[in-house]
């Protein structure tokens, strides 16, 4: 028998994009192959691209760089949402063997094996195979385990939404969703590996329930869904990741209030504050929905956290219209924002909008809303100061500091101390040290 292959992993973009990686992941380990880090030697160097933004676009080309850096003979395979949006683009990129679409990806391990028994391959073509997107009908479903001290578990994939900025459908393909059977057994799986936590994570997790096959039936919805997860023994922590606000219902918003496993933090996009530009992205809600959303949270969880994501430069965004976003964020009662300066995408209905933003003027509206952003959560950290929240501490010693998040989200810091890693404890909130997140020294831990 020869040497054992060894296979590395980079994974950009998403929680979903992470889940997917971790379970091809496991797909190679079970076939005989050895998982490396990606900045060590490997045989095979797997690049799960997003294509979200235009910045994840080229960073593909400096991560093939760093792969050959380390072994300039291995096999390169991207796979993705990038991977399937343009291929060929990808398999042109110098060093580039395969590029695999939405369908393919998940036999990633087959195409591989061929590419090995190819010895007198020409090095120089990278292969490509990519369905039409109105092939990826079927589901996949996938967690990741051991790359953290959570684990995302995919619920749902695709989205039916047209958002007009968004190439997101055309990369994933309709929604639908994996059985509430196999979630909840996936579930029990990641609890039986000493996991704390679970994240829920898909394309538009809201709307779980659509069936295979283009089955627009639902099944089981997201209520149901989450009422079930709440009943799975030795799960502590259920984290929603990111939900539509015009699907988050008042049943799961106070379901979520009093529920055993389910943490009060939301993340709701919201993209624009502005309803003229709603309009223009074909967003599902006006603002006066996602006010709605966010007083009932604060009614039944006055000490959620609730983090939402902003386009900054829309096509045809005034200043008028910005103004009105923050205006909007700025006496919203919100925990954090994450902004997204808008770019271009090809194939969809914004690309040919007229009132192109001008770049300086997008970087300028970005700039404020991070800096927004940084003033509500230190008021939101501020609020929290003398309650007693449960910390679940993770892996990395970052500068002798060990870190950890809240059950609503809150980020705390302790000296650097192995023993920490993977477990919670209480604490009492007291302290915000000068980078913004809440300091605590070893004595006021109290364990759980």
């Amino acid at each position: 028998m020869g040497t054992r292959k060894k296979v590395a992993f980079y994974t950009l973009g998403c929680k979903l994009n992470f889940s997917e990686t971790s379970t091809i992941a496991r797909g190679f380990t079970n076939e005989g192959f050895d998982r490396v880090d990606f900045s060590e030697k490997a045989d095979i160097y797997v690049i799960n691209t997003c294509s979200v933004t235009e910045n994840a676009d080229k960073r593909f080309k400096s991560i093939v760089k760093q792969a050959h850096k380390s072994n300039p003979d291995a096999f390169v395979a991207a796979i993705g949402c990038y991977a399937q949006l343009k291929p060929h683009e990808l398999a042109d990129v110098n060093g580039v063997d395969l590029v695999l679409g939405a369908t393919e990806k998940f036999n990633l391990t087959s195409y591989i094996n061929d590419l090995l028994n190819q010895p007198n391959r020409n090095r120089g073509i990278g292969e490509v195979h990519s369905c039409d997107i109105e092939d990826a009908d079927f589901y996949v479903g996938s967690y990741s385990i051991g790359d953290r001290t959570r684990a995302f578990l995919k619920v749902q994939d695709g989205c039916d939404y047209k958002c007009t900025y968004c190439t997101i459908p055309l990369a994933r393909g309709i929604s639908r969703s994996d059985s509430l059977k196999n979630v909840l057994q996936n579930a029990r799986e990641i609890s039986e590996q000493n996991i704390k936590e679970i994240v829920l994570t898909g394309v538009n997790i809201g709307d779980y329930g659509k069936g295979e096959f283009g089955n627009k039936k639902h099944e089981h919805t997201f209520f149901e869904l989450v009422q079930a997860l709440d009943m799975v023994d030795g799960i502590e922590r259920l984290r929603i990741s990111s939900i539509e606000p015009n699907l988050l219902k008042n049943e799961t918003i106070d379901f979520v209030s009093s529920s055993k496993s389910f943490v009060p933090h939301f993340h709701i996009p919201l993209q624009s504050g502005s309803n003229t530009i709603l309009k223009k992205m074909k967003r599902r809600y006006m603002r006066e929905l996602y006010v709605d959303r966010v007083s009932r949270i604060r009614e039944v969880m006055p000490h959620a956290c609730i983090g939402v994501d902003v386009i900054v430069g829309f096509p045809g965004e005034t200043d008028t219209h910005f103004l009105e976003t923050y205006n909007f964020l700025n006496t919203l009662d919100i925990s954090y924002l994450h902004v997204f300066t808008y770019s271009e995408r090809d194939n969809t209905e914004a690309v040919g909008m007229d009132g192109v933003v001008p770049m300086k003027v997008r970087s300028k509206r970005s700039k404020m809303l991070r800096g927004l952003s940084v003033k509500k959560r230190r008021a939101f950290y501020e609020s929290q100061l003398g309650s007693f929240r449960k910390v679940l501490f993770e892996s990395e010693n970052k500068e002798g500091y060990i870190h950890g998040f809240t059950e609503n989200y809150v980020k705390v810091k302790t000296p650097w101390n192995p023993e920490l890693v993977n477990t919670l404890h209480d604490i009492e909130l007291t302290k915000i040290d000068d980078d913004g997140l809440v300091r605590f020294e070893f004595a006021n831990v109290y364990c759980s």
